[in-house]
């Protein structure tokens, strides 16, 4: 069986293989990038702000302290449930961007998803 695939067809193989351990590489790398990359999401016009990281755990809430009123409570609740989401999805915006980076790195066709 294997003699039909001649030595270039166990070239390719190699290539292909050598291509999947590098693919391999640049995203244990960027997992690890992601760590250290924050994002910043914000609401009610930045009375409060949330920082994460790419992988989306928050590492901060700052909140103006104009809005500590407790007739406000609920706004303030919402205000921050906006700035967590705003936060995590700046966070999958940056993923987005970190793969199309690693694909274009490996010479993947634009727009290709990964299965990853």
């Amino acid at each position: 069986m294997l003699k039909g695939l001649g030595l270039g067809g166990l070239g390719d193989m190699a290539k292909m293989m050598k291509a999947a351990q590098e693919m391999q590489g640049k995203m244990a790398e960027m997992q690890a990038s992601l760590d250290t990359i924050t994002v910043d999401g914000q609401a009610g016009a930045g009375l409060v702000t949330v920082t994460a990281t790419a992988k989306g755990d928050l590492k901060s809430l700052s909140i103006d302290p104009s809005i500590f009123r407790a007739e406000d409570r609920e706004m303030v609740e919402d205000l921050i449930l906006a700035a967590i989401k705003d936060a995590q999805a700046r966070a999958a915006d940056r993923v987005n961007q970190e793969m199309q980076r690693i694909s274009e790195e490996l010479g993947l066709p634009p727009g290709m998803k990964m299965p990853f």
